[in-house]
């Protein structure tokens, strides 16, 4: 499926996070913050980021603001925060509201990631 990339300062939200993308399928790459996200962001190849808001040093906001300001700035982001009010929420492709059924963070990635076409049998 999709890489994924996870930024959060909770260690107990990055955990729940990467068991259950994987669990769906996705490759999960986790940041504990703003800083090392943009690293590995900068670093590596994801098809989708998600980012908490209100987080020590860079931000969530900060981190979407670099993402559209890079060459790969068409990759979604999907922002999720206990906080949405503290959020520019026009930089993101999604909000989520914390705490999120992990159902609906499964739909939202499906939405916005398109599942390349499978090759045809025998070819």
């Amino acid at each position: 499926m999709s890489t994924v990339l996870v930024i959060d300062d909770e260690k107990g939200i990055l955990q729940i996070l990467r068991q259950a993308l994987t669990k769906f399928g996705h490759n999960v790459e986790t940041a504990a913050d703003g800083q090392e996200g943009i690293r590995k962001f900068d670093d590596g190849s994801f098809d989708i980021v998600i980012t908490d808001i209100r987080m020590p040093g860079i931000d969530g906001n900060g981190v979407v603001n670099h993402i559209r300001k890079s060459e790969k700035q068409s990759i979604p982001v999907i922002a999720i925060s206990g906080t949405p009010w503290l959020m520019d929420s026009s930089a993101f492709d999604m909000v989520l509201a914390k705490p999120f059924p992990l159902k609906k963070l499964v739909e939202c990635i499906g939405s916005l990631v398109p599942v390349p076409p499978r090759a045809a049998v025998g070819a």
